[in-house]
This record gives structure tokens, C-alpha cells and sequence, in this order.
């Protein structure tokens, strides 16, 4: 089949808002190795595919339109969009989170692009939980989408009220906060939780007291603070090390 209809364009735009993300169900994933991923990973919840010629569709159940650069330009959230673009129907799973190992808990991340890549990091690394606060970025903007380079896929992220959540753990927990004490020096525990704040604020004052552990990456310049993802990727790099 080839050509897009007015109604799927509008269908497909309307996934660009959160709003309709949630009333259907649904999210959009972009490019030619998220879209491969998505068949991969989630090959039952590909409902709809929109590709130039330059991409090949394998599978033949799944409903396709042929489309020019230019309409899928029209569709698509990207600047640059590249050949494909799928619509894909969200996880209804309520999965456990895992009570040992590192569990990473983010509290207030606003930035999709330090979203995305704090669930690649996640990936790298085999953490199999994120634990957000409800005023976390949403997991299937487009834009965490695409800079989780498929780690959306294998890495479960539970929304939650982390003060509620955080009062039934047993598992020590760490924070990171600029009057911790120097990750490089403590000894990290394996099963563990790790609190990651906001990009301005920190985390919260409502957590600070369920901290067990504060932990700071010391400074060897003159910088005032890490980007969050940076951050991010530092200590859990120290857990898994030690």
C-alpha cells in the first residue's frame, strides 16, 4: 500500500502530544535501528509502520503505508526524521521491581535527553529497574524515546510516590548529594538503591531523610555541578566496579 491518509496523518500527530499518548495507548518510535528494535522486542505491540523505500519491512502481518520523505517528514517529531516511523501500543504489564541488585530511583528528572540516557546507562550497566517520581519526565515522550537508543525496551521504569515506596525497602539506600561522602572512597553495597535528583533542585527534602548513605563524586576543577546523566553514569559505574 502506498500513501498516507489525512486520517492516519492526523492519528499520527495527535502521538505527538502527551495527552493522546494516554487517551490511546499508544507512542510513536522513530529511525531505522528503534524501529527494528521494536519489531524485535515488542513484535506484538507494532500496530502501525510508515517507511520510504529505503527501509524493508519483513514482517508482512503488520499494517504498513509506503510514504515519501516528505510525508514522513509531515508525521513525524524529528527535524531530521530517518525512513521509518512506527506506531506502537504501550506495556500494560505491572511488572515487580527486582528487591535485589541496584535499583535507581529518579527523583523529578525533567530533561527527556537525561532521561533517555539514564535508561541507556541503566541498560549498559544491567540495571533492570527505574523508579521515578510522578513528576518525571514521561518515558514515552518522543524525544526519551529516541535518546534511550532501545533501552525503553529492556529496562522496566515503574512511576510511583517514592516517600510511599521507599518506607517498605529494606535495601540501603544512597543519595546523591553535593555533602556526601566520596563515592570513590566508600564501599558500595551490591543490592542497593541509588536516588538521583531533579537538575536543579536536587532531591527532594521529603527524601533526604530516608538516605542512608549520601554520596558525592568529588570535584577536581572548578565546575559548581555534573549533569545529572553524568552523574548518573559515574556511580553506577563505582557499584558495579566494587
Amino acid at each position: 500500500m502506498t500513501g498516507i491518509s489525512a486520517n492516519k496523518i492526523k492519528w499520527i500527530r495527535s502521538l505527538h502530544q502527551k495527552k493522546h499518548r494516554d487517551e490511546l495507548g499508544l507512542f510513536l518510535v522513530e529511525g531505522e535501528k528503534l524501529v527494528q528494535e521494536a519489531l524485535y522486542f515488542l513484535p506484538h505491540a507494532v500496530q502501525f509502520v510508515a517507511h520510504t523505500d529505503e527501509f524493508e519491512l519483513k514482517s508482512t502481518s503488520i499494517e504498513s503505508t509506503l510514504v515519501s520523505p516528505a510525508e514522513l517528514t509531515r508525521i513525524s517529531s524529528l527535524k531530521s526524521p530517518n525512513k521509518v516511523l512506527a506506531v506502537v501500543k504501550k506495556s500494560n504489564e505491572q511488572k515487580a521491581i527486582n528487591s535485589s541488585g541496584l535499583t535507581l530511583v529518579l527523583d523529578g528528572i525533567q530533561d527527556p535527553g537525561n532521561f533517555g540516557t539514564i535508561l541507556r546507562i541503566a541498560d549498559w550497566f544491567g540495571i533492570n529497574d527505574l523508579v521515578c517520581s510522578n513528576d518525571t519526565v514521561e518515558i514515552y515522550n518522543p524525544k526519551v524515546v529516541q535518546s534511550s537508543m532501545g533501552a525503553i525496551y529492556r529496562v522496566n521504569v515503574h512511576y510511583k510516590k517514592l516517600s510511599d515506596w521507599l518506607k517498605i525497602e529494606s535495601r540501603p539506600i544512597y543519595g546523591a548529594l553535593l555533602q556526601g561522602k566520596n563515592a570513590y572512597k566508600e564501599a558500595l553495597m551490591e543490592d542497593a538503591i541509588l536516588i538521583m535528583g531533579n537538575e536543579g533542585r536536587g532531591i527532594s527534602k521529603d527524601l533526604i531523610p530516608f538516605i542512608s548513605h549520601p554520596l558525592t563524586i568529588p570535584a577536581f576543577g572548578q565546575a559548581e555541578s555534573l549533569n545529572v546523566a553524568v552523574a548518573t553514569g559515574i556511580l553506577v559505574s563505582e557499584f558495579k566496579r566494587k
